[in-house]
């Protein structure tokens, strides 16, 4: 056109009608990609949000829950205040999350014998997720208390996890709850719910 201009001619109908389409054309990729961008910007914003405040996703470090759960698995756990015994939960501890398993509830009496088995309120516990028992790095006075408004939690690989056995740890407070564990998500050979 700037030619066309140059040279004192007017643009042909045939002209103006694909400079027409060119600009429509221009106006409805811009109104799409910017739909597009709003639309994805939105979904994540919620995504960000429900991982935050509801269904936060954590990765496993370390061995103390193997073999329930391995070192680089990605786990997604559900905001939950209020975990049952055999749950296993996320909780804060000294900026970091762990993952535990509940095994006594607040006034619950627990007992570890030598050889690693454990009783809650003199009643062995069944624990078919382990590999092997152990005392571990007990340093409470058994039988031991559990507080109220706290459970004692243990990790499944008991001869290597710092855990309710330690005074450094010791139970865990309903404010220390990030959530329980309900479902795997990494590696997707693995995927599933966890028991």
């Amino acid at each position: 056109m700037d030619k066309q201009k140059q040279t004192g001619k007017t643009p042909s109908l045939a002209q103006l009608e694909a400079e027409l389409q060119r600009e429509q054309y221009r106006s409805r990729y811009s109104r799409v990609f910017r739909s597009t961008v709003c639309t994805l910007v939105v979904v994540a914003a919620i995504a960000v949000l429900v991982a935050t405040l509801w269904m936060p996703v954590l990765q496993i470090y370390g061995s103390s829950m193997t073999p329930s759960l391995q070192d680089g698995e990605i786990v997604l756990s559900v905001k939950d205040v209020s975990p049952e015994p055999g749950e296993v939960i996320a909780f804060y501890y000294n900026n970091k999350v762990l993952v535990k398993r509940v095994v006594g509830m607040p006034g619950d009496w627990i007992d570890i014998d030598e050889d690693g088995a454990v009783f809650v309120n003199g009643a062995a516990l069944d624990e078919p997720y382990l590999e092997e028992k152990a005392l571990g790095d007990c340093t409470i006075s058994l039988p031991y208390q559990v507080p109220e408004g706290k459970v004692f939690v243990l990790g499944d690989h008991r001869s290597v996890s710092v855990d309710s056995r330690n005074k450094a740890v010791g139970c865990i407070a309903e404010d220390q709850i990030v959530g329980k564990i309900v479902f795997r998500i990494w590696p997707l050979s693995q995927l599933g719910a966890i028991g």
